[in-house]
C-alpha cells in the first residue's frame, strides 16, 4: 500500500458526518505554517499535553490519541504534564475551569472560545500560534465538560483516520508519513441532544456467548470496549445488557469506569431506580408488587440511589412488571404515582442535590403511554421519553404545551425487538432513510432531551448505529438526502475510497431489502412466485449484489477483507440465503403441486441454501482466528410465530419418486397459475394466460415440462397468426418455457381470444387460452403518462410533479420504503393543512376503460404521532375531491401488525372514472408525518402480490 502524508483541512462548517467531512489526502504538507503532528522524514512527533489531574475520562482519551498516532505514522507522542517542558509542536488538553494553560489561553484573547463550544459537551479544536513559553505551535483541544474534551480528543483521532470501528469491526488504520493540521485551522462544535446512546439488548445467545468466552462476561473488560466506541461515536449514554444480567452487581467496577470515562449510565425502561431487573431475582424478598409489597421495594430502591450519588446517571421511575411485563395493578395510576413520588422522595434523602437537577426519565413504553394519556403525571422536571412501536414508527411525540416542561422529551427507538408479531434479532432491517425520517420528526417537534436506540448485540448494527448517533448529535444538519450521503462517506472512510461506489450500493441493496420485509418474518407465499415476476426479480437483484460482492472481496486490500466481510459480505450474503431459501421452498411447493420432475431439484436447492447460512456464519465466528466466535447465533430461520425457534430449522421439502426404469409424462403450466395439465383438465379448470392489453407485458409464458425422466418431444401451435410463440417444438429432459405475445399491428381493436394447443406425450395435448383486448384509442396519451395495462395503473411517488405548497413541501427521502425512495410530507409540526395551502402530488393517468376503480395508497406505516391532527391526506381526480384518508391508531391490532410487517400501510379509495382517456390525480399532504411510497389503481385484473407490479409509464 502507498504510504501517504496526511492534511487535516477542517470547515468551519459541520455537515452530515462532522468527522469525515473535511479530511482530504495530500502529497505534501499544506500551507506555509502547518501544525506537524508527526512527520516521518523528520522523526517530529507532537507532544501531548494534559493535566496530571485531569478527569480520568480525559486521561484515558489521551492515551488513546497517542497510541492512535502511533498506529498511524509509528511515531509516538510523549504525554507530558508539565508546561515548562513544552517546547515545539504541542497538543494541548484542558476542560475550560480545570486547566491552567487553557484557561489563561482564554483570559488572555489568545484562544477566543466560540459561543457553540461553550454549552454541554461543546469543544473547540484551534490553532494557535506561539501560544505561550517555548511552543511553536499548539494544536489546542478545549471543552466545556470532560466530554468535550473527550469527544475533541477523538475528533482528531478521527480526522488522522482511526476508525470508531477499529476494534469492533477490525477496520485497518491507514499508515501515512506524515500528519498535518493547516495553520489557522479552527472546529467548534455540540451536540443538539443531550443524551444520546444505544441498548444492549435480547444479548442472548449471540453477544452473551461471545462475551463469556472473551472477557468471562459482562465484565469491565468487556464495558471498556462498549466505552470507547461511544465515545468515538460521540455518544454519553448506555442502558446495558439486562437479559440475565446485572451491570452493577456483575462487576462492581463497570460503573466506576462509566463514570471515569464519561458515560452516563440508566436502566432501561422496565429498571427503576438504577436496579437491575435481575438484581430482585437475586436480593429481592416477596412479590414485584408495589401495592402489596412496598417497604421491600421502597429499600431495593434506596440501594440504587446510594450506588449513583456521585455519578453520572439517569434514574429511570415508575415500574412496570418483572422481566418487561405491564404491571398486574394495571390501571392503578394513583399506584403509579405513589410509586414516582416515593422513588423521588429515595433521591432527595440519599443524592445532595436538589431534586429536580437530578436526571429521571419516565419511559411511555407500550401500556405506559396508555397511563399518560388517562392522565396519570410526573413531576415536570422528569424526561418523558415516547417509544416507537418496537418497529420504527414513533407513536407520539410532544404537544406545545408539553415543550415548557424542564424535563423536556425523548425517543426510545428499536433496531432490534423481542415481541409480535415478529421478533426481529439477527441483522439490520432498518433503511437509513426511515431512521433518519422518524428521528427528524422528533427533533422538529421538541424530542431533544434523549435518544436511545435498542440495538440488540452491538455487531451487527454499525452502520445504523453511526448513522443514529451521527443524527443525534446535529440532526439540524440532517436533511432528506443524509441518509445516502452519509452512507458513501461512511463507506469511504471504513474501506479508505476503495469501491466506495459499489460498496455503498451493495449496503444500500442488503438494508432496502430487509426493509422491505425483515428476514425473520419471510415464509414462502411473501413474494409471488406467479405474478409480475415478483420473486424472481428479488432474486436477480440480490444474485446481482452477491456476485458484485464476491468481486469486491477479491479484489480489496486483503487487510480490508476481514472489515468487509462483517460489515458487508456477511449481512448481505446471508440476506440473500436467507430469501432464497423461502423462494426454493416456495418453488418447491409449486413444482410439487403441479407434478414436475424438478421438485428434486428445488428441494436440493432448499437444502443448499440452509447449507450456504451455516457456511457463512461458520465462516464469520472463525475471522481473526475466532474473535467474533457466537456472534452470528442468533437463531433467524424456522419461525412459525412471534418469537425465534431454539436454533436455525432446516425448512419441510417436498420430493418426487421417479418411476424406474423412466418414462416420459408431459406436463404444462401457465405464468400467474397453479393450475397444470392434463390433471385439471378433467375438472372443468382450463389452463389461461393472462389477458394481454397493448400497454401492459409484452409477453406470458407458457411452460412444458416433465413430470418424470425421460425426454421427450413436443410443440405449440397457436390458433391465431396474431398469437406469437417463441418456440414451435423441441426435446426436452426437465422443462421448456414459451413465450407468448401478441402482434398488436395486424390485431384490430376489441376483445379476442384464441388458444395455443402444446403436444407432446398423453391424450390430445394442453390448449391454452389466450385472450387480448386491444381498446379503441380516442385520446393520445402523452409520454411519461402512468397508463393503465393488465388491468392496473402503478406508479412511484418519487415519479410524481411535486407542486409545493404555500404552507408545507412534498421532499423525496433517500432510502426510505421499499422501492428506496419515498415523497415525505414536509409541514410545520401541529399544522393541519387544506388543499388550498398543502403541498401536491400530481400523477397524470391514462385509463383504457372507464367504470368504478380502487385507489391504494401505499404509505410507510407511521404511526398518528400528533395527537391534534393525526396524519392525514386528501386525493382528487382532476378538479373532484375523492375524499380524506386517515393513518389509523396502532390500536387497530391487525391493521398494525400487517403494516409493520409489510412496512406499508394501504388507504384505499373507490373512485368513478367516467370516461377512458387521461385524467390528474393528486395527493395532497394536510398533516407532518405522510410518507407515499407508491400509488396503485385496480381497474379490474390487478393479482395479488407482495411489492406490486412495478411502475409503467407511457413512452412512445
Amino acid at each position: 500500500m502507498l504510504k501517504q502524508c496526511f492534511v487535516l483541512i477542517v470547515s468551519l462548517v459541520s455537515a452530515i458526518a462532522p468527522a469525515m467531512a473535511y479530511v482530504s489526502f495530500s502529497s505534501e504538507s499544506a500551507g506555509e505554517h502547518p501544525f506537524v503532528v508527526a512527520e516521518q522524514a523528520s522523526g517530529r512527533v507532537a507532544t501531548i499535553w494534559v493535566d496530571r489531574n485531569a478527569a480520568p475520562g480525559i486521561l484515558l482519551a489521551a492515551k488513546s490519541l497517542q497510541s492512535d498516532i502511533q498506529k498511524v505514522t509509528g511515531l509516538q507522542p510523549a504525554i507530558i504534564h508539565e508546561e515548562n517542558a513544552l517546547s515545539g509542536h504541542v497538543i494541548l488538553v484542558g476542560e475550560r475551569g480545570a486547566s491552567a494553560p487553557i484557561d489563561r489561553l482564554i483570559a488572555s484573547g489568545v484562544l477566543a472560545v466560540e459561543a457553540d463550544s461553550n454549552q454541554w459537551e461543546g469543544y473547540q479544536l484551534a490553532n494557535i500560534q506561539q501560544p505561550f513559553g517555548k511552543i511553536e505551535q499548539a494544536w489546542v483541544i478545549s471543552g466545556f465538560d470532560r466530554r468535550g474534551v473527550i469527544y475533541g480528543i477523538y475528533d482528531l483521532s478521527d480526522k488522522i483516520g482511526v476508525s470508531p470501528w477499529y476494534w469492533w469491526a477490525d477496520v485497518p488504520i491507514v499508515k501515512r508519513e506524515g500528519l498535518y493540521i493547516n495553520e489557522g485551522t479552527q472546529v467548534n462544535d455540540a451536540p443538539k441532544v443531550k443524551y444520546r446512546g444505544i441498548f444492549l439488548n435480547d444479548e442472548a445467545p449471540a453477544l452473551t456467548n461471545w462475551t463469556q468466552e472473551k472477557f468471562g462476561g459482562y465484565n469491565a473488560a468487556f464495558y471498556q470496549h462498549v466505552f470507547e466506541l461511544l465515545l468515538r461515536l460521540k455518544a454519553n449514554f448506555l442502558w446495558p445488557a439486562m437479559w440475565n444480567n446485572a451491570f452493577a452487581d456483575d462487576d462492581p467496577q463497570n460503573m466506576y469506569l462509566a463514570h471515569e470515562m464519561g458515560i452516563v449510565m440508566s436502566t432501561s425502561h422496565h429498571e427503576p431506580m438504577m436496579r437491575a431487573d435481575k438484581e430482585w431475582n437475586r436480593y429481592g424478598s416477596g412479590p414485584w408488587e408495589y401495592s402489596t409489597n412496598p417497604d421491600k421495594l421502597y429499600q431495593f430502591w434506596v440501594e440504587g440511589a446510594k450506588r449513583y450519588k456521585d455519578k453520572d446517571a439517569i434514574f429511570t421511575m415508575g415500574m412496570r412488571g418483572q422481566a418487561d411485563t405491564p404491571m398486574s395493578e394495571g390501571e392503578n395510576i394513583g399506584l403509579l404515582e405513589r410509586i414516582v413520588a416515593d422513588q423521588r422522595e429515595i433521591l432527595a434523602k440519599h443524592i445532595n442535590k436538589p431534586i429536580d437537577d437530578i436526571p429521571q426519565v419516565w419511559a411511555l413504553y407500550k401500556e405506559v403511554q396508555g397511563f399518560y394519556e388517562r392522565g396519570m403525571r410526573v413531576p415536570d422536571d422528569v424526561t418523558l421519553l415516547w417509544a416507537d412501536d418496537n418497529f420504527g414508527n414513533v407513536r407520539r411525540l410532544p404537544t406545545s404545551g408539553e415543550l415548557t416542561r424542564k424535563g423536556g422529551a425523548g425517543v426510545y427507538y428499536h433496531f432490534d425487538y423481542v415481541g409480535g408479531p415478529r421478533s426481529y434479532r439477527w441483522i439490520n432491517t432498518v433503511p437509513l432513510g426511515k431512521v433518519w425520517e422518524q428521528m427528524n420528526l422528533a427533533w422538529e417537534y421538541g424530542a431533544d432531551r434523549i435518544w436511545i436506540t435498542n440495538v440488540g448485540d452491538l455487531k451487527p448494527m454499525e452502520l445504523p448505529i453511526s448513522f443514529f448517533l451521527a443524527q443525534a448529535w446535529n440532526p439540524a444538519a440532517f436533511n432528506e438526502s443524509s441518509p445516502a450521503t452519509f452512507t458513501r462517506e461512511w463507506v469511504h472512510k471504513q474501506f479508505n475510497g476503495q469501491f466506495t461506489d459499489d460498496i455503498t450500493h451493495l449496503l444500500n441493496t442488503y438494508t432496502l431489502h430487509n426493509g422491505r420485509r425483515k428476514p425473520a418474518a419471510i415464509a414462502p407465499d411473501t413474494y409471488s412466485v406467479l405474478n409480475y415476476s415478483e420473486a424472481s426479480r428479488v432474486s436477480a437483484e440480490l444474485a446481482d449484489a452477491a456476485t458484485l460482492a464476491g468481486q469486491i472481496y477479491d479484489q480489496l486490500d486483503g487487510n480490508y477483507r476481514d472489515s468487509f466481510f462483517q460489515l458487508v459480505g456477511y449481512p448481505l450474503w446471508a440476506s440473500q440465503a436467507l430469501f432464497e431459501l423461502n423462494h426454493a421452498q416456495a418453488l418447491n411447493r409449486l413444482y410439487a403441486d403441479q407434478d414436475r420432475s424438478t421438485t428434486n431439484e428445488m428441494a436440493a436447492s432448499v437444502n443448499g441454501w440452509f447449507a450456504r447460512d451455516e457456511q457463512l456464519r461458520d465462516a464469520y465466528h472463525g475471522l481473526r482466528e475466532g474473535k467474533w466466535n457466537h456472534m452470528m447465533s442468533q437463531p433467524h430461520i424456522g419461525f412459525v410465530h412471534w418469537r425465534n425457534p431454539p436454533a436455525n430449522l432446516p425448512p419441510v421439502v417436498h420430493t418426487k419418486a421417479l418411476a424406474v426404469p423412466a418414462v416420459a409424462d408431459m406436463g404444462v403450466a401457465v405464468e400467474g397459475s397453479r393450475l397444470f395439465w392434463p390433471a385439471n383438465e378433467g375438472m372443468g379448470k382450463s389452463l389461461s394466460l393472462p389477458k394481454f392489453t397493448p400497454y401492459g407485458e409484452a409477453s406470458r409464458l407458457i411452460t412444458v415440462y416433465n413430470r418424470q425422466g425421460m425426454p421427450f418431444d413436443w410443440k405449440a401451435k397457436p390458433s391465431h397468426d396474431w398469437i406469437r410463440v417463441s418456440e414451435t417444438s423441441g426435446n426436452l429432459t426437465a422443462e421448456q418455457q414459451i413465450s407468448v405475445s401478441i402482434d398488436w399491428q395486424t390485431l384490430p381493436p376489441g376483445e379476442h381470444s384464441g388458444t395455443v394447443l402444446v403436444t407432446g406425450t398423453g391424450w390430445g395435448g394442453a390448449s391454452i387460452e389466450v385472450s387480448a383486448v386491444k381498446p379503441a384509442i380516442t385520446e393520445t396519451p402523452q409520454p411519461g403518462d402512468f397508463i393503465e395495462g393488465d388491468g392496473y395503473i402503478s406508479a412511484n411517488a418519487t415519479s410524481a410533479l411535486v407542486l409545493q405548497g404555500s404552507a408545507g413541501e412534498w421532499r423525496q427521502v433517500a432510502l426510505h420504503g421499499r422501492t428506496g425512495e419515498a415523497m415525505r410530507a414536509a409541514i410545520p409540526p401541529h399544522a393541519l393543512l387544506n388543499t388550498g395551502n398543502a403541498p401536491a402530488l400530481q400523477f397524470p393517468l391514462y385509463f383504457t376503460s372507464a367504470g368504478e376503480f380502487e385507489l391504494s395508497l401505499q404509505l410507510s406505516p407511521s404511526l398518528p404521532f400528533d395527537t391534534t391532527t393525526g396524519i392525514q391526506l386528501a386525493v382528487a381526480l382532476d378538479d373532484a375531491l375523492l375524499g380524506t384518508v386517515n393513518m389509523p391508531e396502532e390500536a387497530k391490532k391487525k391493521a398494525w401488525e400487517q403494516g409493520v410487517l409489510d412496512n406499508v400501510k394501504t388507504l384505499t379509495i373507490t373512485f368513478p372514472v367516467n370516461k377512458a382517456g387521461r385524467h390528474t390525480l393528486t395527493v395532497y399532504g394536510l398533516t407532518p408525518g405522510a410518507v407515499l411510497q407508491k400509488i396503485l389503481i385496480d381497474t379490474g385484473d390487478l393479482q395479488p402480490s407482495y411489492l406490486g407490479p412495478i411502475e409503467r409509464r407511457y413512452k412512445l
